[in-house]
């Protein structure tokens, strides 16, 4: 039996267009963009099938979004096999609003409340920075250890640089004021990285300067119930497995203003007996890093109909 762990994509995965196959020619998949249209009181299918980019990279639109897109993928493979996720799945985990997702597919947290609560996350993350230049950039060629060291050098005041995802060798996410990022990028040059990528996002992710979203994101899950999974879920925070609901609930306000190890998780995932992880939504991102990692797992990527299509008839009877 092929042992499965499933991921799900964050911000950055996102293209307009994405998700309109499976709209027009699933009905598990328009029940689901149907859901999350409602639960915002908002055609946000529109602003994903026909929207300008611009549009769509506003994290309070990405965020649901990216998730809308994941679990219609998931329902649609849930119909053509004929079997839930949780069935033939051992692990599920996301990236950043990945995590969301991952828990909606397996019935821990509902659509309606997903799209909610990734709707709120959003304006949350971009009303903590209204005001103040920050940026966030991809350090590309330097391991996590010398940038590690080579921050805790830098004793000034009013510097702020964090690192907000470890997502592979070689790939680390940095957040905080612009200034300071700007300075240290030159820093990271002259010790070695190959490149600094600035990312085009709304606001910087996962770094102190988002723990006024925390505090917005620990009211709004007061109204939210998680139900215990069913099967294993790794958090973002720790790269742990989580099961009780309040911890998950903690894990995900913390996750806001906290790095996302990534690297470390999909280690994790690695070390579980897992023979094949399988990221299910837009692009590849997630699979890109994983190879990266050099992992003896398969990889495989469910972004449209024709990837299901070619998944169950390569793991289908194995499932």
């Amino acid at each position: 039996m092929n042992k499965i762990s499933v991921i799900f994509p964050g911000q950055g995965s996102q293209v307009v267009g994405m998700g309109l196959e499976l709209y027009e020619n699933h009905p598990k998949a328009k029940e689901v963009f149907n859901t999350v249209d409602e639960a915002l009181g908002q055609k946000l299918s529109k602003i994903i099938f026909y929207g300008d980019e611009e549009q769509l990279k506003l994290t309070s639109n990405t965020q649901p979004a990216l998730m809308a897109v994941s679990i219609a993928l998931v329902k649609v493979l849930e119909n053509e096999l004929g079997k839930k996720l949780t069935e033939f799945t051992e692990i599920v985990l996301g990236h950043s609003l990945g995590e969301y997702t991952s828990l909606c597919s397996i019935d821990s947290l509902d659509i309606s409340s997903a799209a909610k609560l990734l709707r709120i996350r959003g304006d949350a993350m971009q009303n903590s920075v209204k005001n103040i230049e920050t940026r966030m950039v991809a350090v590309i060629g330097l391991e996590l250890e010398i940038i590690e060291d080579l921050l805790k050098k830098i004793k000034e005041k009013d510097f702020l640089c964090e690192i907000a995802n470890d997502n592979c060798p070689g790939q680390i996410i940095l957040s905080g004021f612009r200034k300071s990022i700007d300075k240290f990028s030159e820093i990271l040059k002259s010790s070695g990285a190959r490149s600094i990528i600035d990312l085009q996002v709304s606001a910087p992710f996962h770094c102190s300067l988002m723990k006024p979203a925390a505090d917005v994101m620990f009211k709004a899950f007061q109204h939210v119930s998680i139900e215990k999974p069913i099967i294993k879920f790794i958090n973002n925070v720790s790269a742990e497995f989580v099961d009780e609901p309040d911890e998950i609930k903690k894990k995900l306000i913390e996750q806001v203003y906290n790095r996302v190890r990534w690297r470390e998780s999909i280690l994790k995932v690695s070390k579980s007996n897992i023979d094949t992880i399988l990221e299910i939504g837009s692009g590849k991102v997630l699979t890109g890093l994983n190879r990266r990692m050099k992992i003896n797992q398969g990889l495989f990527n469910l972004s449209n109909m024709s990837d299901i299509g070619n998944f169950i008839k390569l793991h289908g009877e194995s499932l």
